[in-house]
């Protein structure tokens, strides 16, 4: 065990169920008061309608500095906190099947809502040379999100083309994609046979009742289930389970999840509901703490800590004592892991945001699009990660409340 970690073995009572994780650089141990911040009360209504211009004008981006002289890729990239460039998450498209109530709500995103046209949307062929550029800076991992990422028609086509692409190990990316699932039945033997390597199905209930509310288009929880069945079939062993576990909402779901996937290889991860955006109506008050979380599952079924996978890895992995696999938990808002944070996004108009909580992006298209070579491209990628500072988790409060946030449909989260 790495010096300076502390054993995350739980004890045999929930009474005294010890859920520190341990630390790892960059990132907090759990220390929940038993009073709530004083920021707890801080909400967006939801009978609010918020009001979001137009596709192209919607938030702001500005061609990024270009170096005239940009020195070569030599396969790594820190930041100026030192946190290195590992992984690129890519929305391909903003639009989604769901109208989930945390993410896409049906108050901002209706039938008047006005999406990216066609034109404004990277090509494939454009994802790809951006991808290559930063595999050259040391971008190892990427994830295709959305929107709902299988609306994107002939996705699996884009999925092939990068699978193509070799990091400067030599190896393949480690490529992955993020789904609602809602299509993944008839898509999962394409997208396994175009070279995608791993898959993540979001899913915040097991109780059919509960999942139609939370999706908000009455869709069953059947045809997910269906979806991850298919994928296990297609050859995705290990398949990935996202669920926003929000208080008084879906709580009651997590021991069933857990249950219902325990023994199956499939690992459920369990998200804090996050301030992401401006229309979801977040409040801290909806927020179960990871750290309950876990003590919930641990009466059910014990556990005991997991290290991680890699540097940078969003989930404190748990694993259940017996075998029956393991779970995840991510912390954003009580344990927030900025310090080693290793992701870009790109959106799907082509614009770099190097937070999920960014206000502001740098708009890559104009110079893909534009007569920009690759040397330049990647000259341009280095300058904006090497300025980069954000920690937004970290300092989360009241007075951050007020800041101007992209929303998760648009970047994928």
């Amino acid at each position: 065990m790495a010096s300076g970690r502390r054993s995350g073995a739980l004890p045999s009572t929930a009474a005294t169920v010890d859920t520190t994780p341990r630390c790892r650089p960059g990132r907090r141990r759990f220390r929940l008061a038993v009073h709530p911040p004083p920021w707890d009360r801080i909400a967006r209504p939801m009978t609010e309608r918020v009001v979001i211009p137009i596709a192209e004008h919607r938030y702001d981006a500005a061609l990024p500095h270009v170096p005239e002289s940009p020195q070569s890729p030599v396969g790594r990239l820190l930041d100026a906190r030192g946190r290195r460039l590992h992984d690129l998450r890519i929305s391909v498209t903003d639009r989604c099947n769901f109208r989930c109530t945390y993410c896409m709500p049906k108050s901002v995103f209706d039938k008047d809502y006005a999406f990216l046209p066609q034109s404004s949307l990277l090509s494939f062929e454009e994802i790809e040379r951006l991808v290559r550029a930063f595999v050259a800076h040391g971008v190892e991992k990427v994830r295709l999100t959305g929107g709902e990422p299988l609306l994107r028609r002939n996705v699996e086509r884009l999925v092939e083309m990068l699978a193509a692409i070799r990091c400067a190990s030599g190896e393949p990316l480690d490529l992955t994609l993020t789904t609602n699932g809602s299509l993944l039945a008839r898509k999962a033997r394409a997208l396994r046979d175009a070279g995608l390597r791993r898959l993540t199905v979001s899913l915040d209930a097991l109780d059919d009742a509960t999942f139609r509310a939370m999706n908000d288009v009455d869709f069953p929880v059947a045809d997910v289930l269906d979806g991850i069945e298919a994928a296990a079939a297609a050859g995705f062993a290990s398949v990935k389970v996202n669920m926003v576990v929000k208080r008084g909402v879906n709580d009651g779901q997590i021991v069933p999840m857990a249950a219902h996937f325990r023994g199956t290889g499939h690992i459920v991860r369990f998200i804090e509901f996050m301030d992401v955006g401006a229309s979801n109506g977040w409040a801290m008050d909806d927020v179960l703490p990871s750290r309950e979380v876990i003590e919930r599952i641990h009466v059910a079924f014990p556990l005991e800590q997991a290290e991680p996978n890699y540097t940078g890895e969003v989930a404190e992995r748990w694993r259940y004592r017996d075998s029956g696999g393991e779970v995840g938990v991510i912390s954003s808002v009580t344990q927030p892991f900025c310090g080693d944070c290793s992701r870009a996004r790109l959106s799907t108009e082509g614009r770099l945001y190097t937070c999920l909580f960014a206000g502001a992006g740098h708009d890559l298209r104009g110079l893909v699009r534009g007569d920009t070579d690759d040397a330049r491209l990647a000259g341009a990628i280095a300058h904006l990660w090497s300025q980069r500072t954000d920690r937004y988790s970290e300092i989360r409060s009241s007075r951050t409340e007020g800041l101007r946030k992209i929303e998760m449909s648009y970047i994928g989260g």
